[in-house]
């Protein structure tokens, strides 16, 4: 089966990677063009771009996905099948080009979290359960008919970084089972409900400033869905202060933000539930362990956090 895989991050890179130690024909890869990136602004390819050139494979950047080069192009390497996973949304002339059609690898259990960040949402809203879901392309986002899924458990020791990597492992193999399915003619697929659909938007730097004010089941959820990528934050004395990891303690809240130290340990106050802080960042330094921070506070001063 010739096959053209379409994908940017990192996570693509598994499936990518099982796509050709299986032995599938990879005709070409479709990727983003580089980047200008960190504070050199150098242009860097994506990760995907990256796995391609060290599988010997074609690699394709276009811009524009209705370039119309870019469109003959494809339509001259007469793929059977488009694999999408973590890319750009394709037009109808893109993905009704292959003979079975085109397929993507989203990280949730469609019809539940639609959207760009479906791993982030899934696990700020506290969720126990997600996994990953195989489905045909048409031209409603995320809205296709479902081909397989597969589902793990979201453990309250995970955060965005660590099911973010499960995903996509878990994601690698069902993409395998998908193409083994479509290429010997035995996909049973089952239209979404629309009635269970749950957004997942793109979420944005303003997005992830802590609420205090809020219980601290919500905002121990919030801190890990965003840890360690894009992070929730807070303010300490008109500086950012970035938060990693942390955890619910027995302490009651006597008021919303207040940072303390007790027994060598450093906290921050909530709705209800004091949460023992574990790992943070504040603006201008170095990611480290609380342990390390409360070192450089002020014993005698109480801290307080910015409240949005």
């Amino acid at each position: 089966m010739n096959i053209v895989f379409m994908g940017t991050p990192s996570f693509a890179v598994p499936s990518l990677k099982l796509l050709c130690d299986s032995g599938y024909d990879i005709s070409a890869v479709v990727t983003v063009p580089d980047r200008q990136k960190g504070r050199g602004q150098k242009l860097q390819p994506s990760e995907v771009k990256i796995a391609a050139n060290e599988l010997g494979l074609k690699i394709l950047q276009p811009e524009k996905l209705k370039d119309e080069n870019f469109v003959k192009e494809l339509k001259s390497l007469e793929p059977d099948l488009i694999i999408v996973t973590a890319f750009r949304i394709l037009p109808p002339e893109v993905y009704k080009i292959p003979k079975y059609g085109s397929f993507n690898l989203h990280a949730s259990l469609l019809p539940k979290y639609r959207g760009a960040a479906p791993i982030n949402w899934a696990i700020i809203n506290g969720e126990k359960e997600t996994g990953v879901t195989t489905f045909f392309l048409q031209d409603k986002v995320d809205t296709g008919n479902i081909i397989l899924q597969k589902r793990t458990d979201i453990a309250d020791t995970d955060n965005f970084g660590t099911l973010y990597e499960r995903l996509s492992q878990i994601g690698a193999e069902l993409t395998i089972e998908t193409v083994r399915s479509i290429s010997e003619e035995k996909t049973e697929i089952q239209k979404q409900d629309d009635s269970l659909s749950s957004p997942a938007p793109k979420i944005f730097k303003d997005d992830c400033k802590i609420n205090w004010n809020d219980l601290s089941d919500n905002i121990f959820n919030f801190i890990r869905g965003l840890s360690p990528y894009p992070t929730a934050f807070t303010f300490l004395d008109g500086k950012v202060l970035k938060i990693y990891d942390c955890e619910i303690s027995s302490i009651q809240s006597e008021k919303p933000g207040i940072m303390f130290i007790k027994e060598k340990s450093l906290y921050i106050s909530t709705k209800d539930n004091c949460l023992k802080i574990n790992s943070l960042q504040l603006e201008g330094k170095k990611r480290m362990p609380a342990s390390y921070f409360i070192n450089s506070l002020d014993k005698t001063k109480e801290y307080i956090m910015a409240i949005p």
